[in-house]
């Protein structure tokens, strides 16, 4: 391999450790349904619309329906916040995407299991791709 390629893939590999450690942790702690927060917990409906700050949110709209995956546990003073997806065939290029959303600007409408585990959080929950 030469050392220009070299040099590429080290300036890359900085490149994504540093955007993972400029991304601030929302909760030490989370809820889910399962060690790998792979089951849905719950759907819900979207009240308003919101609109992602940064690379760990999604955008919702109004209407929508998000499937909820973890709820953070915050601490004293800060938002509450939750995890999931969203479906809509109107937005189809936002479905399967994951990221966090306000829990206040939407309306859980189903829960799937009250049988949750709480569990820290770690960095890699918000690292953005």
């Amino acid at each position: 391999m030469s050392s220009s390629l070299i040099s590429l893939l080290f300036v890359g590999l900085l490149h994504q450790t540093t955007m993972a450690v400029l991304m601030d942790k929302l909760a030490d702690r989370k809820i889910c349904g399962d060690a790998e927060c792979s089951y849905v917990l719950s759907v819900a409906e979207a009240l308003d619309d919101f609109i992602a700050p940064d690379c760990r949110f999604i955008n919702i709209k109004r209407g929508q329906m998000v499937y909820v995956y973890s709820k953070l546990i915050p601490a004293d003073g800060t938002g509450v916040f939750w995890s999931g997806n969203v479906y809509s065939k109107r937005y189809v290029d936002q479905m399967g995407r994951m990221g966090y959303f306000p829990a206040p600007m939407v309306k859980e409408t189903q829960k799937f299991t009250d049988d949750t585990i709480r569990m820290q959080t770690t960095d890699m929950d918000f690292y953005c791709d």
